[in-house]
C-alpha cells in the first residue's frame, strides 16, 4: 500500500510525457492506455485512476486475506469448542491439566497419557454404573499445593457394589527423599541437583469391591512416571496391571478374565502375558501369609524399552481390556444367592487384601510417601468392610480351601 501510493502522489505531480512516435507497431512510449484520450490533463487522469486502482486493489486484497483468515481462525476456535464439548461429556471432571494446555501440547506423550487415563475412568465408571443403576459416583476434583491433583469417582453402598473406586492423578514437583530412596533401592540411579529431582507423575487406579461374595474384586493401575536428572536428561517409565480376586474360584471367571488380558498383550508381543503374569503372582504376593492376594491377572513396572509409543500403545491396550475382562464376570455372578458363612468367608478374604495393601504395596506407599498426596485417595483401596478371626482355618475339601489352594500355588488358566 506505500508503494501504491507514493505511485499516487508521483503521478499528481508529474509532466506529461514527451510523446514518440509508434514506428514499430508497439504503442509508444507514454501513450495513453487503450480507450483512454491522449494529452496532459486527460493522461494524468488516467494515470491518477490507475494508481488509485492499483491501491484499491492491494486494498481489496488484504481486506480478503485478512477476511480468509479471521474466518480460519473462528473455524479453529469453533472445532476446538467442539472437541472440549466432547471431552467434557467423555469426561468425569475437567482434566487436571486443563483442556486448553492439553489440545496444546497435543503431540507431547504426557498429554496424550492424561487424555487416556481420563478416558479409561469415564469408561470403567460408567460400565460400573450401568450394572448398579441405585447408585451414584461422587466426583471429587482436588489440587495438590505442591502441584497437580486429581479426580476421585467413589460409589459407596450400592446394591452390586459395596464400594468402587476409579481415580485419576496428575501430581508434580520435587521428588521426596523417601521416595527417591524407594526408586534406588530398586535400581534406579537417579542423579540430583542440591538434592532436588523434579518428577511428573499420572495414572488412573481402581479397586472394585462387590457386596457378593461370587463377585470378584478387580484392581487395576496403569502409571506413567518421568523425573529430570541433574544434567538435564529426563528418565521415563510405565507401570501398571490388572488383577483378579475371587472370595471362591469359579474356573470360567478365571479363564476368560487371564485369556482377555492375553490378548491385549499378544497385540505386540507373544512373550508379553507369561512374563508378566508371572510377574503378577510374584508381586501380589503376602509373604508372613504364605500366600497371593488373588488368582492374578499381569503386572509391570519400570518398562522403558523398546521405545516411548510403542510401550504407551502397549498400556492403552491393557487399559482397553479393563471392562471387557471384567465386566462380564459381574453381570454373571450379581444376583446369585449367598450364604451368611460365604459372607463371612468374603469379610476375611478382605482382610488378606487390606494386608497386603498397607504392608506391601508399592502405589500404597509411594502415596504415603510423597508430599502434599491425598490420604483419601490413596487408602480409597480398602474394602467398606472387612474381618480378621484368630487362627481361622477353613475345613479341608471346603470351597474355601480351594481357593487357598490355587492362591499358594498359581495355575496356569490359558494353556
Amino acid at each position: 500500500m506505500a508503494a501504491a501510493a507514493k505511485l499516487l502522489r508521483g503521478a499528481a505531480r508529474r509532466p506529461p510525457a514527451l510523446r514518440l512516435p509508434a514506428a514499430t507497431g508497439r504503442r509508444a512510449l507514454g501513450s495513453a492506455p487503450p480507450g483512454v484520450a491522449a494529452g496532459g490533463g486527460s493522461r494524468r487522469a488516467a494515470l491518477l485512476a490507475a494508481a488509485a486502482g492499483a491501491l484499491g486493489g492491494l486494498g481489496l486484497g488484504l481486506w480478503r486475506r485478512q477476511q480468509q483468515e479471521a474466518a480460519a481462525a473462528a473455524s479453529g476456535e469453533d472445532e476446538d469448542e467442539k472437541e472440549d464439548e466432547e471431552l467434557r461429556r467423555r469426561f468425569m471432571a475437567p482434566p487436571v491439566s486443563g483442556l486448553r494446555e492439553l489440545r496444546r501440547r497435543r503431540r507431547e506423550l504426557r498429554s496424550r497419557m492424561e487424555l487416556l487415563i481420563m478416558e479409561t475412568q469415564a469408561e470403567v465408571c460408567r460400565a460400573l454404573a450401568a450394572l448398579d443403576p441405585g447408585a451414584s459416583f461422587s466426583v471429587d476434583t482436588w489440587e495438590r499445593k505442591e502441584g497437580g491433583g486429581g479426580i476421585s469417582c467413589v460409589l459407596q453402598d450400592g446394591q452390586v457394589f459395596e464400594k468402587a473406586g476409579v481415580n485419576v492423578s496428575v501430581v508434580f514437583g520435587l521428588l521426596s527423599e523417601e521416595a527417591a530412596r524407594q526408586m534406588r533401592s530398586r535400581g534406579k540411579s537417579l542423579k540430583a541437583k542440591d538434592g532436588k529431582l523434579p518428577f511428573c507423575a499420572m495414572g488412573v487406579s481402581s479397586v472394585i469391591h462387590p457386596k457378593n461374595p461370587h463377585v470378584p474384586t478387580m484392581h487395576f493401575n496403569y502409571r506413567y512416571f518421568e523425573i529430570e536428572e541433574a544434567d538435564g536428561n529426563k528418565q521415563w517409565w510405565f507401570g501398571g496391571g490388572t488383577d483378579l480376586t475371587p472370595t471362591y474360584l469359579n474356573e470360567e471367571d478365571a479363564v476368560h478374565f487371564h485369556k482377555t488380558l492375553k490378548e491385549a498383550c499378544d497385540k505386540h508381543d507373544l512373550k508379553l502375558y507369561p512374563k508378566y503374569k508371572k510377574w503378577c503372582d510374584d508381586y501380589f504376593y503376602i509373604k508372613h501369609r504364605g500366600e497371593r492376594r488373588g488368582i492374578g491377572g499381569i503386572f509391570f513396572d519400570d518398562v522403558d524399552s523398546p521405545s516411548k509409543e510403542e510401550v504407551f500403545q502397549f498400556v492403552k491396550s491393557c487399559a482397553k481390556a479393563v471392562v471387557p475382562c471384567y465386566i462380564p464376570i459381574v453381570k454373571r455372578h450379581c444376583h446369585d444367592s449367598f450364604t451368611p458363612e460365604e459372607k463371612l468367608w468374603q469379610q476375611l478374604r478382605r482382610g488378606r487384601y487390606v494386608e497386603f495393601n498397607l504392608v506391601y504395596d508399592r502405589g500404597t506407599k509411594f502415596g504415603l510417601l510423597t508430599p502434599g498426596s491425598r490420604i483419601e485417595s490413596i487408602l480409597m483401596s480398602l474394602p467398606l468392610t472387612a474381618r480378621w478371626e484368630y487362627m481361622h482355618t477353613p475345613p479341608e475339601s471346603s470351597k474355601e480351601a480351594e481357593i487357598l489352594e490355587v492362591l499358594r500355588n498359581p495355575k496356569d488358566w490359558v494353556h
